[in-house]
């Protein structure tokens, strides 16, 4: 039975737009209110951005074999036992008749301060990855098929995004991939190396512009990290856990 991708360039357009309508809705209700946060956060805390990406997985989900599953959105239902601290709190969890079937972040990055960020936002990436692994290995889950691990990434595609970056090593030189690199090139780079490590399943970048809140454009860095990789990759997964656990 072929995969069911649920017309996922569509339903990614419109997830664009609705990120980017949200952000500045958050922003303008918090001038408002004289209750701004500090430059680009006020847009980011209100939390809901991405939802239109988690409408998304959902929809892959139902459509290729667990319509029953149990799909958690809710923060009070969205931790997992780690190994290095206790608990762990994810954005999206797929569990079926017991097993965790999936278990998603799905994060985002809008400038300027693109240099931090893509710090914060690696070492994040890698420790969550890292502690889910070994938690799994632990049996923190029960005896049950490695999961879907999967990261899926939204950044701004600006100038200071696309330019590259100059970095400082004194005593011995960095990767070559690295040097000059955008921070675009570095996500992208970020993606690759999550996967080659199989730190995750898949894990995806997607770019888009202040001004596709009109019509939900978006771009991709590479094959190997595009968003048809993820939705496949997740489809495919799980189709595979559907037919083993009918």
């Amino acid at each position: 039975m072929a995969l069911d991708l649920v017309d996922y360039e569509k339903r990614a357009r419109k997830a664009v737009k609705d990120f980017w309508k949200k952000r500045k809705a958050a922003t303008q209700k918090q001038i408002e209110s004289g209750k701004a946060d500090q430059g680009e956060r006020a847009g980011v805390t209100s939390g809901k951005n991405m939802d239109g990406f988690v409408a998304l997985v959902i929809d892959i989900v139902r459509a290729n074999g667990l319509a029953h599953a149990q799909i958690h959105q809710r923060r009070a239902v969205l931790t997992l036992p780690g190994y290095f601290r206790p608990t762990k709190l994810w954005d999206l969890l797929v569990i079926h008749k017991g097993d965790l079937i999936a278990a998603i972040e799905l994060k985002s990055q809008v400038g300027p301060s693109f240099g931090n960020n893509f710090n914060n936002r690696t070492e994040e990436a890698i420790g969550t990855a890292h502690d889910l692994w070994t938690a799994y290995r632990e049996e923190a889950f029960g005896k049950q098929p490695r999961p879907f691990g999967g990261w899926l990434m939204m950044v701004e595609d600006a100038p200071k995004s696309r330019s590259p970056v100059k970095d400082s090593s004194p005593h011995f030189p960095v990767f070559a991939e690295f040097k000059n690199a955008s921070y675009l090139e570095r996500y992208d780079l970020l993606c690759q190396k999550l996967v080659q490590e199989q730190l995750y399943t898949t894990a995806s970048l997607i770019t888009s512009t202040r001004s596709a809140a009109s019509g939900g454009e978006f771009a991709e860095m590479s094959t190997m990290t595009g968003l048809k990789t993820f939705v496949t990759a997740l489809a495919g997964h799980v189709a595979a856990e559907a037919a083993r656990l009918g």
